[in-house]
């Protein structure tokens, strides 16, 4: 019976030591989504559409009048839901209710407090978000993998150091796990429409604080030590 081919480590005189490294590193938000919401009512199924129609259009020409800081506007969902009276043999449409949600993305954060709260003035009209995230290619990720892997070095050489041996070379280094901006989203500050106001004056721009983002790095490394003295 063959055996299992021998390592040139894992030895008396060629032991092998395994760490973790680990990151997590905190960094300003490059990009803040909001969830537009606009709403339509009455009983004329055609009027409901056309005054849906008439509304989404306003708000999605107030988000593009603000140019570049726009970086994405996508169409989620819309829906024109007919509401009844009674059930059975005697139901009919007593009236329509339709809605159109739409996200936008923004880079400048002032202009999002302001686009929040003019699109908060549009009638029947409501602003969800914001939600704060990093770029996929923000240098903060490859920042956290470079910390991880330094601080599996220096864990390698600590335990080197407590059995008097150095590192002698790097067998193994395996990413375990890589952290998308992670839970340090708070969440959204809360619907704004103008049912809410009460007839209130809107607030010309609202004052958002942007929400740390979090991201982690994880790696495993495994090297080969002097023997050491025991």
């Amino acid at each position: 019976m063959t055996g299992q081919p021998s390592r040139p480590y894992d030895t008396p005189t060629t032991p092998r030591v395994a760490v973790h490294g680990e990151a997590r590193l905190e960094a300003d938000p490059d990009l803040a989504r909001i969830s537009i919401t606009v709403t339509a009512r009455g009983i004329d199924r055609r009027d409901t559409l056309s005054d849906l129609t008439r509304r989404n259009t306003a708000a999605l020409d107030l988000v593009r009048s603000y140019g570049n800081v726009v970086e994405r506007l996508e169409t989620g969902t819309l829906a024109i839901t007919p509401q009844l009276t009674e059930r059975g043999r005697r139901e009919r449409v007593r009236a329509y209710h339709g809605h159109v949600r739409t996200t936008a993305e923004l880079t400048d954060f002032t202009a999002l407090g302001e686009l929040s709260a003019r699109l908060a003035e549009l009638d029947l009209t409501s602003v969800d978000g914001p939600w704060w995230a990093l770029r996929p290619d923000s240098p903060v990720h490859r920042a956290a993998r470079l910390t991880a892997v330094h601080d599996a070095v220096r864990r390698a050489r600590d335990y080197a150091e407590a059995l008097d041996a150095t590192l002698v070379a790097l067998v193994e280094l395996s990413d375990s796990s890589l952290g998308a901006p992670a839970s340090a989203d708070y969440g959204p500050y809360g619907a704004v429409s103008t049912e809410d106001l009460d007839g209130a004056e809107p607030p010309d721009a609202l004052h958002l604080q942007p929400a740390r983002q979090i991201v982690t790095a994880q790696v495993e490394a495994h090297f080969v030590m002097t023997p050491p003295r025991l």
